[in-house]
């Protein structure tokens, strides 16, 4: 996915903990089908790809494109 290009990018820490995850749940369900945004963190979003297995099922692929130690950064393409 390295020639890909994002429809969004979100860096989570800039965003207030409470409202991070809406944050990011609001900018992928702008995403039209087939169009993906990378998410850069501080640390493992793991937690939210649970979230999202729940609350998006099937409406998403979730490939890690930098798996820490410092930064991890996912490519969420919406189905």
């Amino acid at each position: 996915m390295s020639d890909i290009k994002y429809a969004a990018k979100i860096h989570a820490p800039e965003i207030e903990p409470r409202f991070r995850h809406s944050r990011i749940f609001e900018v992928f369900d702008d995403l039209n089908n087939g169009e993906t945004m990378e998410l850069t963190n501080d640390h493992d979003p793991r937690p939210l790809q649970y979230q999202f297995m729940m609350e998006r099922e099937g409406q998403f692929n979730w490939e890690y494109l930098e798996e820490g130690p410092l930064t991890w950064r996912v490519a969420i393409s919406k189905k």
